[in-house]
C-alpha cells in the first residue's frame, strides 16, 4: 500500500500545478476578451452606417443602431456577449446578415489546414536544422545556418511573401501568386496553391524554432554527464538519441509551442497578401466592414489557441523536468 502511494504521490503533485496553469489560462483569456470587446468598441467608424452606406437617413442609422444593440451600454453589450460566446452563439454578422458561427465554421478549416502543414514542415526542418548546428558547433556549417537563420528572423512576412511572389510566380511562373482553395480542386492543386503562403510562414517559423532547439541542445551538450558518457567511450550517436535529446525534450517542445503560436499572428499578413480564405483574411475584412460580432469572435479564436499552445508548452515542460514541480 505505501509503495502504491508513493507511486501516486508524483501524479498527485503534479496536478495542482497543472490545474493552477489552467486557471491562469482561463483567466488570461477573460481578461483578454474585455481588451478584445473595448478595442473593437473604439474603431472608427459605425456599424450601422457601415451596413445602410452613405444615403441613409440619422432615423435610419439610429434604428439599426437600436436592432443591433449599439445605443446600449458598453457593459451591458460586453456581459451579453461574454455570456453567448460561452454559450457557443457568438451573435450575428452585421454585414453578412448570417450566424457568425457559420461563416467561421467556411473558413477555419482552411487557415487548420495552412497551419497543419506548415506546423509539420516547419517542426522537421527546425529539428534538423537545429540539431545539426548545435552537434557542429563551431564549424562552418554551423555559422551558415546561424547567419541564414537570424537572416530570416529580421525579415518581416510580407517581404518573404513578396520575394516569394517575385521568383516563382512572376520569374518562374511555377506556382501561383493567389491561394485558391475550393471544394472542386484536388490535393495536388491545393498543395500548388498553397506553397507560397506555407513557404512565407514556414521560413520565420523554421528559423525562430531552429535557434531555439539549437540553444537546448547545446545546453545539454555542455552537461557533465555527456563528457562522462564520451570518456565511457559511448558512440556519439547513442549520447545524442539516448541522453542529449530526452533531457532535452522539455525545452525543444516549449520551443516548438512558441513558435508555432507565431503561426496564428503570421497567418494575418500572408493570408491578406495571397488573398487566402482563411480566417485571418476574414478578421481583416471584418476590420474594414466594421463588423463587430465576427470580429471579436476571430480574435478570441486566435488568442485562445494561442493560450492553449501555451498552457500545452508549460504543462510539457512540468513534465520534463522535475525542478519546476517546486
Amino acid at each position: 500500500m505505501a509503495a502504491a502511494v508513493s507511486r501516486r504521490s508524483p501524479l498527485a503533485s503534479l496536478l495542482p500545478l497543472i490545474a493552477k496553469r489552467a486557471a491562469s489560462a482561463v483567466l488570461t483569456l477573460f481578461l483578454v476578451s474585455m481588451v478584445v470587446f473595448a478595442i473593437s468598441a473604439l474603431l472608427p467608424g459605425d456599424a450601422a452606417q457601415e451596413s445602410l452606406g452613405q444615403s441613409a437617413t440619422p432615423e435610419q442609422i439610429a434604428a439599426l443602431r437600436h436592432e443591433m444593440g449599439l445605443d446600449r451600454p458598453g457593459y451591458v453589450r460586453y456581459a451579453e456577449w461574454l455570456t453567448d460566446m460561452l454559450s457557443g452563439d457568438p451573435g450575428q454578422s452585421y454585414v453578412a446578415n448570417q450566424p457568425v458561427a457559420d461563416i467561421i465554421s467556411q473558413r477555419l478549416p482552411n487557415t487548420l489546414m495552412l497551419a497543419s502543414v506548415t506546423a509539420v514542415l516547419s517542426v522537421f526542418a527546425a529539428l534538423a536544422i537545429g540539431i545539426s548546428s548545435a552537434i557542429n558547433r563551431g564549424s562552418r556549417l554551423d555559422r551558415a545556418l546561424n547567419i541564414v537563420t537570424l537572416s530570416l528572423v529580421a525579415i518581416p512576412e510580407f517581404l518573404v511573401a513578396t520575394l516569394g511572389v517575385l521568383v516563382f510566380s512572376v520569374k518562374l511562373l511555377l506556382l501561383p501568386s493567389i491561394a485558391l482553395v475550393s471544394e472542386d480542386a484536388t490535393w495536388s492543386e491545393t498543395l500548388r496553391s498553397m506553397a507560397l503562403p506555407v513557404f512565407s510562414l514556414g521560413c520565420i517559423v523554421v528559423a525562430q524554432m531552429a535557434r531555439m532547439i539549437r540553444a537546448a541542445v547545446a545546453d545539454q551538450l555542455d552537461r557533465s554527464y555527456v563528457e562522462m558518457a564520451r570518456l565511457k567511450g559511448v558512440p556519439f550517436s547513442c549520447i545524442i538519441t539516448f541522453h542529449v535529446m530526452p533531457n532535452a525534450l522539455g525545452p525543444i517542445i516549449n520551443a516548438v509551442a512558441l513558435s508555432l503560436s507565431y503561426l496564428m499572428g503570421g497567418a494575418l499578413i500572408v493570408e491578406t497578401i495571397f488573398n487566402f480564405p482563411g480566417l485571418a483574411s476574414l478578421m481583416v475584412n471584418a476590420v474594414t466592414s466594421r463588423d463587430i460580432p465576427l470580429l471579436q469572435s476571430c480574435a478570441m479564436i486566435f488568442c485562445a489557441t494561442y493560450l492553449v499552445l501555451m498552457l500545452v508548452a508549460d504543462v510539457v515542460a512540468i513534465l520534463a523536468n522535475p525542478r519546476l514541480r517546486a
